[in-house]
C-alpha cells in the first residue's frame, strides 16, 4: 500500500505541476532554473538585472516559496516565478517544448552522513533528467560551502557522458542570500551541457 499510496501522490503532484507550468510558460521556449530557490533573494535579483529571461525558482518549504513571491511582488518582476515543487516532479512536469537554458543550484544540502548520501540531489540519474531537459550548452551552476559535496559534484560532472566541467568560469551573478550568509566558504563548480 506504501509504494502504491506514493506513486499515486507522485502522479497527482506532476499533473497538478503540470497544469501550473503549461499555463505560467506559455508561449516560453527555455527558462532559467533554480533548484531549491530558498527565500528567493538570489533569482529575484537575477531575475531583476536580467529582463530578457523568464526565471523559475522551486523549493519544497512552502514559507520560503511564499517569501520568494513576496520578492517577485514587491519587485514587479514579471519575467520570475516561483513555485513549490519537489525537483524531479517538476523536471517531469515541465512541457516538453520548454528546455532549461541556464540552472543554478545554490548551497542545497549536503546531506553529509553517508548513509544520507542517497538524498544528495546531484547524482548520475538526476544529472541525466537535467540533461534531457536542458538545451544543447544549457550551463549548470552549483555553488556549496561543503567541501566533501562539492568534491562529489564535481567527480559526478567529470564522469558523466553528457556534462563537461568547465574550470575557470566566473560565477555569472553575485547577490547574497539568507544561506549564504551563514557560510564560510563557496565552492562553485560549473558544467556544459555537451552538444
Amino acid at each position: 500500500m506504501g509504494k502504491e499510496w506514493a506513486d499515486a501522490r507522485r502522479a497527482a503532484n506532476v499533473a497538478r505541476l503540470g497544469e501550473t507550468l503549461a499555463t505560467a510558460l506559455a508561449g516560453r521556449m527555455g527558462i532559467t532554473f533554480e533548484l531549491g530557490c530558498g527565500h528567493g533573494h538570489w533569482l529575484a535579483a537575477y531575475a531583476a538585472a536580467h529582463p530578457d529571461e523568464f526565471c523559475v525558482g522551486i523549493d519544497l518549504i512552502t514559507h520560503r516559496v511564499e517569501r520568494s513571491v513576496r520578492k517577485q511582488t514587491l519587485g514587479k518582476l514579471d519575467n520570475v516565478i516561483f513555485l513549490k515543487a519537489e525537483a524531479t516532479e517538476f523536471l517531469e512536469a515541465l512541457p516538453p517544448a520548454i528546455l532549461l537554458r541556464k540552472i543554478f543550484i545554490l548551497y542545497p544540502d549536503p546531506w553529509p552522513k553517508k548513509k544520507h548520501h542517497k538524498n544528495r540531489f546531484i547524482n548520475a540519474e538526476n544529472l541525466d533528467l537535467l540533461a534531457r531537459r536542458s538545451a544543447a550548452g544549457t550551463r549548470l551552476h552549483f555553488r556549496t560551502d561543503d567541501a566533501d559535496y562539492f568534491t562529489w559534484t564535481n567527480d559526478f560532472l567529470a564522469t558523466h557522458a553528457r556534462w563537461q566541467v568547465v574550470p575557470g568560469i566566473e560565477w555569472p551573478f553575485e547577490q547574497k542570500t539568507f544561506f549564504e550568509e551563514r557560510m564560510k566558504d563557496k565552492r562553485d563548480v560549473i558544467a556544459d551541457l555537451a552538444e
